[in-house]
């Protein structure tokens, strides 16, 4: 299976958390391919920069961690902004809402802990 965990399951990962649930770490171990999009950066250094608490670490050392973990890295392309535009508005966040359209256009299994990013159905796994 070709993987891309959403932003807190990624770090959850990489970090070694505790709030990653034993699916999520079955499905991360068992992936043929782990890919982190440069979306999740993008999410991590906003968030970051925001001295938010759930993003306790900077877009470049979680770049680094991604980096030793192994994960594959999946650059924004034209397809995948232009797949959000036919997304359903199930979820506003724009984060999750390009990662959906990545795992749909690649495609991948976007791994998420989100209600409603599950209820996307077609290339997303609620762990």
């Amino acid at each position: 299976m070709r993987i891309l965990p959403n932003t807190h399951i990624a770090l959850w990962a990489v970090t070694g958390s505790r709030r990653l649930t034993r699916k999520a770490r079955e499905r991360i171990l068992a992936a043929d391919e782990l890919h982190i999009s440069a979306a999740t950066l993008w999410e991590i250094a906003t968030k970051h920069a925001w001295s938010r608490g759930d993003m306790p670490v900077s877009s470049a050392q979680a770049l680094q961690a991604f980096r030793d973990a192994g994960y594959a890295l999946l650059a924004v392309r034209p397809q995948h902004a232009v797949r959000v535009e036919g997304l359903p508005s199930v979820h506003s966040d724009p984060f999750d809402r390009l990662l959906v359209a990545q795992a749909q256009c690649e495609p991948l299994t976007l791994l998420t802990s989100a209600s409603l990013v599950g209820q996307y159905g077609s290339g997303v796994m609620r762990v």
